[in-house]
């Protein structure tokens, strides 16, 4: 199965043919996936090289010309250090573009600490406006991207990842999806961590829910789910753990509740090792997370 990243460069390649609004800003990172799209809209896909501080302001200017940028490199490299960028040159300005991620929390552990980014979603929080779309397979990851390029001139951030789920949703860009109904608790699962979450609630009696656009969090699905499984709440998140907490008990504030956050812990892990087993570290992993849930 393709990754996430590997259906990037292909659906905005189309996405360029079509709308003479899109344009891509790389900063190395994917270059070679855009090489064709370059040679036929030379003026429209732009590499301003290792500058992420430029990425996001370049992608700033060409939103507040009326084009709907697509800017794109490694999380750690578009939310984190551009972030002063990100608030000022896109929020504060109110200009509209996608920022595109790959390597997520840990996609890439060889590539050490500089290279994840598990609190990329919780910093986007600090800031008002962000859609945030957080994909679980390939096939999701081509519509939310679609979504997020068509959305006027919001500004939108969809966070692709290597890790996935065995198959694709039927997902909207707004509403969590019920996957699974029961009368004894709630489990939010995010993204790619769907497939452990089922595994992990098989036989217990609990509603899961599977979030690909946390940002707006539906609130809403979460409430329904409470009058008929009860308001005991466990939210698993592919990134810092606790990240969405906030937003769930926003959602239940008038009616009694318990709230476990579940998700990357904070803990810097040092050793390189591999994506399944910084999964085990941090708990997400089938096992870990039905003993915790």
């Amino acid at each position: 199965m393709d990754s996430m990243r590997d259906r990037f460069a292909p659906v905005v390649t189309r996405l360029l043919d079509e709308d003479p609004r899109v344009a891509v800003v790389l900063a190395e990172i994917g270059a070679d996936g855009f090489a064709e799209a370059k040679r036929r809209h030379p003026d429209r896909v732009v590499n301003v090289g290792i500058r992420e501080q430029l990425l996001v302001g370049a992608a700033s200017g060409m939103a507040l010309a009326g084009m709907r940028p697509v800017a794109h490199t490694f999380a750690s490299f578009l939310v984190e250090r551009p972030f002063e960028q990100v608030k000022l040159d896109l929020g504060h300005q109110d200009a509209g573009a996608v920022l595109v991620s790959a390597a997520a929390s840990f996609d890439w552990p060889a590539g050490g600490y500089t290279h994840m980014a598990p609190g990329d979603v919780a910093l986007l929080d600090t800031l008002d406006g962000w859609t945030v779309h957080v994909p679980g397979h390939p096939d999701e990851a081509e519509t939310l991207l679609r979504h997020a390029v068509a959305a006027g001139d919001d500004k939108v951030y969809v966070r692709l990842s290597l890790q996935s789920n065995a198959a694709g949703r039927p997902v909207d860009g707004q509403r969590f999806l019920t996957v699974r109904e029961g009368r004894a608790g709630v489990v939010v699962a995010v993204g790619p961590m769907l497939d452990a979450v089922l595994a992990a609630t098989e036989g217990l009696d609990v509603t899961v829910l599977y979030a690909t656009t946390v940002r707006p969090f539906d609130g809403d699905a979460l409430r329904r789910a409470t009058v008929a499984a009860g308001t005991d709440v466990v939210l698993v998140e592919p990134y810092l753990a606790g990240t969405s907490t906030a937003a769930a008990n926003d959602a239940l504030a008038d009616v009694p509740h318990r709230l476990l956050g579940l998700g990357v812990g904070r803990a810097e892990l040092r050793r390189y090792g591999q994506i399944d087993e910084h999964v085990a570290a941090h708990g997400l992993d089938a096992r870990s997370l039905r003993e915790r849930i």
